[in-house]
């Protein structure tokens, strides 16, 4: 009895140990299943925070109802920008008209005639598929033509003590073959026509998108004044480390800032993101300060200056035995000729379908002879035409013979001219008091129509850029993302502002999968390998469950034997120990 239980007792806690090994397995496995559910919900529940802390507005709440399985989504209501503060030019175009806007009738220097006029036609109007209905702009309407049109500031714009914010959006509505959508701040000058705008016309800053081939660009351009000769240079803001083609194809609206502060630095947003900044002393090419000195133009490297770091070794004598002369590839004299080569069969043809064309005139054109095709009875055959040799390396080739290279004792390194000091030479360290401007223009060719601009602003107020953004591309944006078609639209677009998120995604789709995959699919080994192994005849292959019930029945039909077993031995013993007991009674008694 005693070992029965001891027996059933080591059962039960071998079988409940594996059981409960198991149970924390797949518990673990749910844990971690569930934090990365949990996880994955939390960063697209942030992201969602922040596009509705983006987008809030002050208009009171709409008192829900009944909320249907899929609510439409919110109409947007437009409603002009107005600036909150002093602006020194601000547009919305939503009046419908271009006026305060005037259409150049100049004509582009150096350029033919047929296309030389300024005669690109401009709009007033929608975008064509509007999510903000009333919101107007102006609009690029022609192709393969030149463009200008320019408005003047309601106050210039002097480079003093405070920064200058100058901010548009653009709207590549058919996207962008070939051409830009860049602005101009146009020069205060006194003979300023704005009729007369063309591609030479002083402007102080240039800047904007601009995009031909695959070349993506955002210009940032200043004309800095020498002081000492007063001419005028470009000069050219590094390109941004940024990928920039999506916002030149995705057919959204954009918004392009740039931002030039008193102390010379300087950024460049799309989106309210910055993609460039930098200091105009330090990343402006070429620099805004010339070298303090230069190579003298005068300087001449003297004749007998050795610039060769090496030279052939005079002492080197070429070995007796180095044959020049010996060829690099010499005829395989142990190759044998494939078996069923074809002699005598050309390797080409006559093509025998072909027929003298009809206009063919044998005293102009010559006897004609049908052009040549591949000998379809060289198809079969290893060979066609005069068997050769092949040819293969020569083992005793050396070819040239040269002395080796060594170290030029007489080397002086190589020349440069002598450093003279710079009679250009300048320090300006006060780029950012650039020549001040009264008028914005754009300027353009493009071989794509129907390029959108939109809600132009020049301030020097950071507050009052940020409203005027807010209360129009933020409405834009709002607009656009309630039209998006259903979640996962949303989630692409939210992948495509934040290329992070794809990670997130994948975490969250792939992880839980996995999983699943380890949580079913391991644990017995199957029974099919072993089988595999020895070639041994296969049983009927039973489902799960089945496997399950049939090793239970077999584990109570071992324990039951062990049972009998334990039983006999017992009564067995009893039975050997009887005879003694009976003759110790008979003694007693």
């Amino acid at each position: 009895g005693v070992g029965l239980q001891v027996a059933a007792a080591s059962r039960g806690h071998v079988s409940g140990a594996a059981a409960s090994t198991e149970e924390r397995t797949n518990m673990k496995l749910k844990q971690l299943l569930v934090l990365v559910l949990v996880f994955g919900a939390a960063v697209i529940r942030a992201e969602d925070e922040d596009d509705l802390v983006e987008d809030e507005d002050d208009e009171s709440p709409v008192e829900s109802e009944s909320v249907p399985s899929t609510p439409p989504p919110p109409k947007v209501t437009y409603k002009a920008p107005v600036p909150i503060g002093r602006a020194h030019f601000a547009e919305s175009f939503d009046k419908g008209t271009l006026d305060g806007w005037v259409q150049s009738k100049a004509k582009k220097e150096d350029t033919d005639e047929d296309i030389a006029k300024y005669d690109g036609k401009w709009e007033v109007e929608e975008m064509k598929d509007t999510k903000l209905e009333g919101d107007k702009g102006l609009v690029l309407k022609t192709r393969a033509k030149h463009h200008a049109i320019a408005a003047s500031l309601d106050h210039p714009f002097a480079f003093d003590d405070k920064p200058l914010f100058l901010q548009y959006e653009v709207n590549f509505q058919n996207g962008i073959e070939c051409g830009g959508a860049y602005i101009k701040l146009l020069s205060k000058t006194k003979d300023m026509i704005l009729a007369k705008f063309h591609d030479k016309t002083p402007y102080t800053i240039m800047f904007g998108p601009d995009k031909c081939g695959e070349d993506y660009k955002l210009h940032f351009i200043i004309r800095h004044k020498n002081p000492k000769t007063g001419e005028f240079e470009e000069k050219h803001a590094k390109r941004p480390d940024v990928d920039l083609k999506s916002y030149y194809t995705d057919k959204k609206t954009h918004l392009y800032t740039l931002v030039v502060n008193p102390d010379n630095s300087f950024q460049v947003l799309i989106d309210q993101t910055v993609v460039n900044s930098g200091n105009l002393l330090q990343d402006m090419t070429p620099p805004i300060n010339p070298p303090k000195e230069i190579e003298d133009p005068d300087d001449q490297k003297p004749e007998d200056w050795d610039e060769r770091p090496k030279i052939p070794d005079p002492d080197a004598v070429k070995p007796d035995d180095w044959d020049e002369d010996a060829p690099a590839k010499i005829p395989d004299d142990g190759a044998v000729k494939p078996e069923g080569w074809l002699d005598d069969e050309p390797e080409y043809i006559a093509d025998p379908e072909a027929e003298k064309p009809e206009d063919w005139d044998e005293e102009m054109d010559g006897e004609w002879e049908a052009p040549q095709v591949a000998n379809p009875k060289c198809d079969s055959a290893p060979g066609c035409g005069a068997w050769k040799l092949p040819m293969i390396d020569n083992p005793d080739y050396k070819g040239k013979w040269k002395a080796q290279m060594i170290d030029n004792p007489d080397y002086q390194g190589a020349w440069k001219p002598k450093k003279i000091p710079n009679p250009n030479y300048f320090e300006d360290l006060h780029p950012f008091k650039m020549t001040p401007f009264s008028a914005v223009g754009l300027e353009l060719w493009s071989m794509t129509s129907d390029i959108f601009f939109d809600n132009f602003i020049i301030c020097s107020d950071k507050a009052v850029v940020d409203q005027w953004a807010y209360d129009s591309w933020g409405l834009k944006k709002t607009a656009e993302g309630s039209a998006e078609s259903g979640v996962v639209g949303q989630l692409m677009s939210a992948a495509e502002e934040r290329p992070w998120l794809w990670v997130v995604y994948i975490l969250i789709i792939a992880l839980p999968v996995f999983l699943v995959i380890v949580f079913c699919c391991t644990g017995k080994k199957d029974a099919a390998a072993e089988y595999k192994k020895t070639d041994a005849p296969q049983p009927d292959v039973k489902d799960e469950v089945g496997e399950e019930k049939e090793e239970q029945k077999e584990e109570e039909e071992k324990n039951e034997a062990d049972d009998e077993k334990i039983t006999e031995e017992k009564q067995k013993s009893d039975t050997e120990e009887a005879p003694g007991n009976a003759s110790q009674e008979e003694e007693e008694e």
